[in-house]
């Protein structure tokens, strides 16, 4: 994998929120366009599962049942190329002792590493903050 950015789902649900402010909403889909064209980010199936348990769940009577369906096809499907690894978890384990992060948090970030991402974009993690070479930064941050 060649991407730099690795996405937390909360980078792409902003531009689906229909209460987003239209900042974040803007930005989100600014980032999420951008990483189709180029190819410059990737997610991992954690993601692909967070993202649609949260418009199938919370945002569901706004997003229709195609809307789903081409949000997996056209934007999820194209951006996963972190499968799960024994190599993933031993790593989200390790993050999570060293960091005391949630498990879930510290999915996300041995996801990223293992991916060779340069870059973590969250809103979830302390925006600076380096992990073995991994920078986690929150796009929105005003």
């Amino acid at each position: 994998m060649s991407a730099v950015d690795f996405f937390d789902a909360n980078i792409i649900l902003y531009g689906l929120d229909a209460n987003a402010p239209a900042v974040k909403r803007r930005r989100s889909e600014q980032l999420v366009a951008e990483a189709l064209s180029e190819r410059s980010a990737v997610i991992s199936w954690q993601i692909v599962q967070e993202t649609l348990n949260v418009v199938t769940g919370r945002f569901k009577s706004g997003i229709s049942e195609a809307d789903c369906e081409h949000l997996l096809a056209d934007v999820l499907i194209p951006l996963w190329q972190v499968q799960p690894s024994m190599a993933i978890f031993s790593r989200s384990l390790a993050v999570q002792r060293r960091y005391r992060f949630s498990y879930y948090d510290s999915l996300v970030v041995g996801a990223a590493l293992e991916a060779g991402c340069k870059r973590l974009l969250t809103e979830d993690l302390q925006h600076g903050q380096k992990i073995e070479g991994l920078r986690i930064e929150n796009p929105f941050r005003v």
